[in-house]
């Protein structure tokens, strides 16, 4: 039983925030239905974004609303506030949260108060004062940020088979990704399969026409899966015709041209940026202890260290990794590891309130696993190495086991069955950005937009 009412608040939809409360929904449901316990989850979007998802998305072999899941019916006993949390004074328990509505009612941020805090804000994408990048690259962090790439590419295909100009036709047809991490390697990977397989449809372009271009700082890809595994991807989209440039930084891409640092030069319409990412900003707009590197330092029970009633995980988080053999190092902050802690501190705050002792977080790293497009692949899990189809096939599985919810489970399953027995769709749908475009122009309002503010470089 627990002791006495409590309200929690959970800051994050994402990874940890979702499985946070949905463990938490679970371990007190008899509570929440008395009226003992309150749990609110404070989130940007209606949605989980089951990130992993996002390349297999752009490549058009899952439908994007099957790579979210949605809040409110998965989290039914919780209370989901769409908005986002500003601040957080965590001396006084309350957080300062502005929602949809916030705007157009005129009465300012809304103060909620909590007893028992879970920050799980997650992250954003780690930037560098690039001229011309705001301006003109995307990210890969957002199922609309994986659509909008990929009805570009497609787009991109269609100016270049209809231009006249070489040179508005090699700027479309060149692809520059920064970031040899999972997001830019699976990417890059899916899109130049999906788009090596439209290049068929098009009676004036070939594969080869298409510049490929991946930019890492370091001197290797992918260090998740090893070294050797990631020499063998290099070699892998080196044979598919891929520019991998390491230990290149992008220096600009103003006026549509990306300057390299070795001196290259690209004219193109297509940069993303895929190189890392950073805390939360609501981190440093609290009271809670953070790391050099701003996050929050936590304990091995996902408390956050020296503050009571205050929980995290995740990308937020600096957890110990107790089974680490050199002492100081922390947990990666990764998929893997955010939804066993997501677990565990659901556990620990039931135990909490019902008065128990709180359990240590504890797992070892297995490995990765990672896509190169449609039957490409590389692994190293548990010290076996894998690559080419069954290192494609063992990520797939995986992904599968790991996507919350059996509706979500079965939905991917049969799209990647329906995939397997029909044609790859090649239908670029970038209308769908701008929906009231035509009627604002039938009803003699603004022009289209003009495609020199247009992010990415749509026509």
């Amino acid at each position: 039983m627990v002791k006495e009412r409590a309200r929690i608040l959970v800051v994050g939809g994402g990874y940890v925030g979702m499985y946070t409360a949905l463990r938490l929904q679970r371990r007190l449901k008899q509570e929440l239905r008395r009226g003992d316990v309150e749990i609110t989850v404070v989130t940007p979007d209606p949605y989980m974004t089951y990130q992993p998802f996002l390349p297999e998305a752009a490549a058009g072999s899952i439908s994007p609303r099957h790579v979210v899941v949605p809040l409110r019916r998965v989290l039914d006993l919780c209370h989901v506030v769409i908005g986002e949390a500003t601040a957080v004074d965590h001396a006084k328990r309350t957080a300062t949260v502005t929602t949809l509505a916030t705007e157009e009612e005129g009465t300012g941020a809304r103060q909620l108060t909590y007893d028992e805090l879970v920050l799980a804000p997650g992250s954003i994408s780690r930037t560098l004062p690039i001229p011309g990048l705001a301006d003109h690259a995307i990210g890969f962090k957002t199922v609309e940020e994986a659509i909008g790439l990929r009805n570009h590419v497609i787009e991109q295909m269609d100016i270049a088979s209809s231009t006249r100009d070489p040179a508005i036709r090699d700027a479309a047809l060149t692809f520059v990704f920064v970031g040899g991490g999972y997001a830019g390697v699976e990417a890059l990977g899916e899109l130049e399969d999906m788009a090596r397989y439209t290049a068929r449809y098009y009676h004036n372009i070939q594969p080869e026409d298409m510049k490929w271009i991946l930019v890492e700082a370091s001197d290797r890809i992918l260090p998740e899966v090893g070294e050797e595994m990631g020499r063998y991807t290099i070699t892998e989209l080196r044979r598919r015709n891929i520019d991998v440039r390491l230990g290149t930084r992008l220096e600009s891409c103003a006026d549509r041209v990306a300057v390299l640092s070795d001196g290259a030069r690209f004219p193109t319409r297509t940069v993303v940026w895929t190189a890392g990412v950073k805390p939360h900003p609501i981190l440093a707009a609290s009271d809670l202890p953070l790391t050099d590197r701003g996050r929050l330092k936590c304990t091995p029970q996902l408390t956050v260290e020296g503050a009571t009633h205050a929980w995290a995980a995740g990308d937020a988080a600096a957890v110990p990794d107790v089974t680490a053999a050199e002492p100081g190092r922390e947990t990666a902050p990764n998929a893997q590891h955010a939804v066993r802690q997501a677990k565990l501190l659901g556990d620990n705050i039931a135990h909490t309130l019902r008065g128990e002792e709180l359990e240590t977080y504890s797992h070892k790293y297995v490995g990765s696993v990672a896509s190169l497009g449609l039957h490409k692949g590389v692994a190293h899990v548990y010290g076996r190495k894998l690559k080419g189809y069954p290192a494609w096939f063992m990520h797939r599985v995986y992904h599968l086991s790991r996507v919350p919810t059996f509706n979500r489970k079965a939905r991917v399953l049969a799209e990647w069955t329906l995939s397997g027995l029909f044609k790859r769709e090649i239908v670029s749908l970038g209308s769908l950005e701008h929906p009231r475009a035509e009627f604002e122009l039938a009803a003699g309002g603004k022009p289209p937009q003009d495609p020199t503010n247009d992010p990415k470089g749509s026509s």
